[in-house]
């Protein structure tokens, strides 16, 4: 059995995903210093405005980020491809060790406080775990194809899911399916995820337990993917 859970389950999975996402990028933006560990996309546009001298935003901090997580997709591209042609499990194996380096990441925060952050070299080190794991995700999220759910990035989701309603009525993008309704729980999701981080933040929550916080359910999302893959497979 090599592949995923499908279904309601593998869709429950992955708003967990999203959620955690969106707490991670509370985390590194707000605690770390005005810099993504997921949303990319972001760190482009940080990057630009950072080499141009605006925003007073750290193009080392960025660049960091975007190097890592370019590491983490090609090492989650090579071993998920290998676990799948060896019929290994690579889901539940892939979100390990995405806890695994959240672990890492959030033992190298230790000591931080709530708003003193960490000396740069640190910071640096937790920004570039977070980001691993994030390159990692985004190979797992997309090898599992479930529909308008990449767990980091939420503007093609929003587009469907206002494209494909009563507002836009474009049948070729869901209009008249049942596609809303996981479209919308993805969007919320992400929206929950950082609302969640950002609030635990004010109220004077740790980086590092929330970083803790997030492996420990991923870890147990992994914990519990074969057995549901199991289930899928025999409701079949």
């Amino acid at each position: 059995m090599v592949e995923p859970p499908s279904g309601t389950a593998l869709t429950v999975i992955m708003v967990c995903l999203t959620v955690a996402t969106g707490m991670l990028d509370a985390v590194s933006f707000l605690a770390l210093g005005q810099v993504f560990t997921a949303t990319q996309t972001g760190n482009l546009l940080f990057l630009g405005f950072g080499i141009a001298g605006q925003g007073g935003l750290s193009v080392l901090a960025t660049v960091v980020s975007l190097g890592a997580f370019a590491l983490g997709a090609a090492f989650g591209a090579r071993m998920e491809s290998t676990l799948a042609a060896r019929r290994h499990r690579w889901f539940p194996v892939a979100l390990a060790l995405e806890a695994a380096l959240l672990v890492a990441a959030a033992a190298a925060a230790w000591d931080a406080g709530p708003v003193r952050g960490l000396p740069p070299g640190r910071r640096f080190l937790v920004i570039g775990l977070m980001a691993v794991a994030m390159g990692m995700r985004n190979v797992t999220a997309m090898r599992a194809a479930v529909p308008d759910f990449t767990t980091t990035v939420e503007t093609r989701a929003m587009t469907a899911l206002v494209s494909g309603s009563p507002l836009g009525r474009d049948r070729r993008l869901g209009y008249g399916s049942h596609a809303a309704g996981r479209r919308l729980f993805s969007v919320t999701a992400m929206f929950a995820g950082g609302l969640l981080g950002a609030g635990l933040l004010g109220l004077g929550t740790r980086p590092m337990l929330l970083i803790l916080l997030v492996a420990v359910v991923i870890a147990a999302t992994a914990f519990l993917v074969p057995g549901l893959a199991r289930d899928t497979a025999q409701g079949r």
